[in-house]
């Protein structure tokens, strides 16, 4: 039985479906090998608090652990401040996380900057802004255990007021009253006896006074015999 001839048509077909199989093939397996490369989106960056320190996480969730070089940097209106330090991460389905020691202030910008062979060369989209509380709380002075200090200062006033000595006696109150007794005459027997004991009228006075006496004995007298006259 004598083969049957293959016609130029049936080879051209054939040779169309192989070049559409083995496209395919390859569309696939470029398909597969993108899926498994390590790409940007695989990183991610975190500020967080380690008790009163300030840290930035970034964690990497390549299955294919591609090493990975992550760069951190302190930013400033746009510009790179300050490096804050530099490491190698190798990924993992679950996630490989790495700690940068930084003591972040609040609503600060940070750029993540991630290297990974000829696949990821580029920063994590947006920057991170830290939260706006910071870590580590001020410390603010204890209040006192008294209610407060003016009250007592006050309440003390009163008693300081009635400590103080009493006010000072007017001029009139305090001046001794001036020596008169050379200016203008005492009464007879009262500072002129207290201060020498004796007046030098003391005896016109007395020789008045008998005298007077005198004349109304006499006219005592007189008046007496004249009524026995009668």
């Amino acid at each position: 039985m004598s083969a049957l001839p293959i016609s130029r048509r049936t080879v051209a077909r054939s040779a169309r479906v192989l070049g559409l199989a083995s496209a395919s093939a390859a569309l696939v397996l470029g398909v597969g090998g993108n899926a498994f490369a390590c790409n940007i989106n695989e990183f991610s960056a975190e500020a967080k608090c380690d008790g009163d320190n300030g840290v930035i996480t970034v964690t990497d969730v390549d299955p294919t652990g591609v090493p990975a070089t992550v760069t951190v940097y302190l930013q400033n209106n746009g510009a790179d401040l300050k490096k804050v330090g530099e490491q190698v991460v190798e990924g993992s389905r679950e996630g490989v996380t790495i700690t940068f020691a930084e003591d972040w202030k609040p609503d600060a910008e940070y750029r993540i900057h991630v290297k990974a062979g000829n696949q990821v060369d580029e920063d994590i989209k947006p920057n991170l802004t830290t939260p706006s509380t910071a870590c580590k709380k001020e410390d603010t002075p204890a209040p006192s255990d008294s209610p407060s200090a003016t009250p007592s200062d006050d309440a003390s006033t009163p008693a300081e007021e009635e400590s103080s000595p009493a006010p000072s006696p007017s001029e009139g109150e305090s001046t001794p009253p001036a020596d008169t007794s050379s200016n203008a005459p005492s009464p007879a027997g009262e500072s002129n006896l207290a201060e020498t004991g004796a007046d030098s009228n003391t005896p016109l006075i007395a020789g008045i006074a008998v005298a007077l006496v005198a004349i109304g004995g006499g006219a005592v007298f007189f008046g007496l015999r004249k009524r026995g006259t009668r």
